[in-house]
């Protein structure tokens, strides 16, 4: 399980001409199996995604379709978990 951190590295204005292409791309990969959460940061300077995969690799790869790392509107900070605990309910996360 990987957590996918984005920070904003440009102004609000620029980012938001992005993001209805940025969620299509976030439903794709819901789609997937890939994506299991997500939402922006508070404030409002960048994002988290909860990401199943395989590898590392997978998961840049990932990166690379988003369009806010396309036009470089954001930088990526890539962590990985192993989750062995979850809240009832979420059981289905966990992976040891």
């Amino acid at each position: 399980m990987y957590l996918l951190i984005l920070s904003y590295k440009q102004p609000l204005s620029e980012v938001d001409r992005f993001v209805p292409e940025h969620r299509q791309f976030l439903e794709r990969h819901y789609a997937s199996g890939h994506f299991q959460l997500s939402g922006r940061r508070e404030p409002r300077t960048g994002g988290v995604i909860l990401v199943r995969a395989a590898s590392r690799d997978e998961v840049l790869a990932i990166v690379q379709q988003d369009p806010f790392h396309r036009e470089q509107l954001a930088d990526y900070e890539l962590i990985e978990f192993l989750p062995s605990m979850a809240a009832a309910g979420l059981d289905g996360l966990r992976e040891t």
